[in-house]
Protein backbone atom coordinates (compact mmCIF):
# COMPACT_ATOMS: atom_id res chain seq x y z
CA UNK A 1 0.00 0.00 0.00
CA UNK A 2 2.85 2.24 0.92
CA UNK A 3 4.54 1.49 -2.31
CA UNK A 4 1.05 2.55 -3.92
CA UNK A 5 0.64 5.94 -2.84
CA UNK A 6 4.39 6.72 -2.93
CA UNK A 7 4.30 5.80 -6.67
CA UNK A 8 0.60 7.73 -6.84
CA UNK A 9 2.51 10.78 -5.40
CA UNK A 10 5.71 10.53 -7.78
CA UNK A 11 2.89 10.12 -11.18
CA UNK A 12 0.70 12.83 -9.16
CA UNK A 13 3.08 15.87 -8.97
CA UNK A 14 5.47 15.21 -11.69
CA UNK A 15 8.79 14.29 -9.93
CA UNK A 16 10.36 15.73 -12.31
CA UNK A 17 10.17 19.77 -11.00
CA UNK A 18 9.43 19.14 -7.58
CA UNK A 19 11.57 21.71 -5.02
CA UNK A 20 12.94 20.16 -1.86
CA UNK A 21 10.66 22.64 -0.33
CA UNK A 22 6.96 21.17 -2.06
CA UNK A 23 8.71 17.43 -1.52
CA UNK A 24 8.47 18.44 2.59
CA UNK A 25 5.22 19.59 2.07
CA UNK A 26 4.14 16.52 0.85
CA UNK A 27 6.00 14.25 3.31
CA UNK A 28 4.60 16.65 6.27
CA UNK A 29 1.26 15.96 5.03
CA UNK A 30 1.53 12.52 4.61
CA UNK A 31 3.52 11.89 7.90
CA UNK A 32 0.83 14.46 9.84
CA UNK A 33 -2.15 12.23 8.58
CA UNK A 34 -0.29 9.06 9.37
CA UNK A 35 0.21 7.62 5.85
CA UNK A 36 3.99 6.94 6.85
CA UNK A 37 6.46 7.39 9.57
CA UNK A 38 9.38 9.99 10.01
CA UNK A 39 11.25 7.35 8.95
CA UNK A 40 9.62 6.31 6.22
CA UNK A 41 9.04 10.43 5.60
CA UNK A 42 12.44 10.94 5.23
CA UNK A 43 13.00 7.75 2.74
CA UNK A 44 10.25 8.95 0.67
CA UNK A 45 11.60 12.70 0.68
CA UNK A 46 14.99 11.21 -0.02
CA UNK A 47 14.57 8.93 -3.17
CA UNK A 48 12.07 11.31 -4.46
CA UNK A 49 15.00 14.17 -4.26
CA UNK A 50 17.24 11.83 -6.42
CA UNK A 51 13.82 10.92 -8.51
CA UNK A 52 13.84 14.68 -9.26
CA UNK A 53 17.13 15.20 -10.26
CA UNK A 54 17.14 12.15 -12.34
CA UNK A 55 14.30 13.27 -14.24
CA UNK A 56 15.36 17.14 -14.69
CA UNK A 57 19.28 15.59 -15.98
CA UNK A 58 17.07 13.22 -17.92
CA UNK A 59 14.97 15.94 -19.62
CA UNK A 60 17.59 18.61 -19.95
CA UNK A 61 19.44 15.87 -21.87
CA UNK A 62 16.24 15.02 -23.80
CA UNK A 63 16.16 18.81 -24.72
CA UNK A 64 19.48 19.50 -25.95
CA UNK A 65 19.50 16.43 -28.53
CA UNK A 66 16.21 17.56 -29.71
CA UNK A 67 17.72 20.95 -30.21
CA UNK A 68 20.30 19.67 -31.75
CA UNK A 69 18.76 17.34 -33.92
CA UNK A 70 16.51 20.44 -34.84
CA UNK A 71 19.18 22.53 -35.70
CA UNK A 72 21.07 20.02 -37.95
CA UNK A 73 17.58 19.56 -40.06
CA UNK A 74 18.84 23.56 -40.66
CA UNK A 75 21.70 22.46 -42.16
CA UNK A 76 22.82 25.63 -40.75
CA UNK A 77 26.79 26.20 -40.54
CA UNK A 78 28.72 26.07 -37.59
CA UNK A 79 30.86 28.71 -35.44
CA UNK A 80 34.12 27.10 -37.18
CA UNK A 81 32.96 26.76 -40.57
CA UNK A 82 31.97 30.75 -40.42
CA UNK A 83 35.23 30.96 -39.00
CA UNK A 84 37.33 28.75 -41.89
CA UNK A 85 35.11 31.24 -44.02
CA UNK A 86 35.97 34.05 -43.39
CA UNK A 87 40.09 33.24 -43.14
CA UNK A 88 39.56 31.82 -46.92
CA UNK A 89 37.99 35.13 -47.66
CA UNK A 90 40.77 37.12 -45.66
CA UNK A 91 43.44 35.34 -47.88
CA UNK A 92 41.79 35.79 -51.39
CA UNK A 93 41.86 39.33 -50.36
CA UNK A 94 45.30 39.49 -49.51
CA UNK A 95 45.68 37.24 -53.05
CA UNK A 96 42.92 39.95 -55.27
CA UNK A 97 44.86 42.98 -53.36
CA UNK A 98 48.48 41.84 -54.27
CA UNK A 99 47.08 40.89 -57.92
CA UNK A 100 45.50 44.30 -58.32
CA UNK A 101 48.91 45.71 -57.20
CA UNK A 102 51.15 44.30 -60.26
Amino acid sequence: MKDLLKNVVYAGVGAAFLTRDKIEEVRGELVEKGKMTKDEGKEFVDDLIKRSESAKDQLELWLTRQVEDRVNQLNLATTDEVADLRRQVEELQVVINRESSK
